[in-house]
């Protein structure tokens, strides 16, 4: 008996310090003062944004949903995380909840314009960014460039389908034809 005693006795001893208060209490970390408040997650979230940390922002923004609950701003911030992230579908169905909420807020039309544009509905893109630039007064350049990308998408199409679809071939001296891949 005496014997096992001596074996456990080095794990038991340290066990007994934790218990009683000792050393291994100081490593405790300082209690929250719960009478400050926290940075604002939407702030936090707009730095993670620039920063280039989608999946922190996106995390920043539930946050910011969980404090404040949801409105225009944490629904265009939501959408926006999720579209750079390339979740293009949660990002267009949050953005047009914002803009259901808001229909003039014009961060949430810049961003759906991108999602559309990015999901190839250019022409629902352009009437978007439209409506952008109308509500910002053309004081936004990146409003005016997705503007402009959008109408040269949508003006440029039917060419670039036509381009690809015919090719002229040369038979002979001077005599061309013109083939279809249909």
């Amino acid at each position: 008996m005496n014997r096992r005693a001596a074996l456990f006795a080095p794990i038991l001893l340290p066990l007994a310090a934790c218990a009683s208060g000792g050393q291994a209490t100081s490593n405790r970390p300082p209690a929250s003062d719960s009478s400050r408040q926290g940075v604002d997650g939407l702030l936090v979230g707009h730095r993670l944004m620039e920063a280039g940390e989608y999946e922190l922002a996106l995390k920043a923004y539930l946050r910011a949903a969980a404090e404040q609950g949801i409105n225009v701003d944490v629904l265009s911030a939501l959408g926006s995380a999720n579209l750079a992230l390339g979740r293009l579908g949660q990002a267009e169905k949050l953005l047009r909840r914002a803009l259901e909420a808001d229909p003039a807020f014009v961060p949430a039309l810049n961003n759906l314009g991108c999602v559309l544009m990015e999901m190839g509905k250019a022409g629902e893109a352009r009437v978007v960014f439209q409506q952008a630039f109308a509500l910002d007064s053309g004081q936004s350049d990146s409003i005016r460039e997705n503007l402009r990308l959008a109408i040269a998408r949508t003006e440029n199409t039917v060419y670039t389908e036509e381009k690809k679809a015919f090719s002229l071939v040369r038979r002979g001296n001077g005599n061309y034809v013109l083939l279809s891949q249909l």
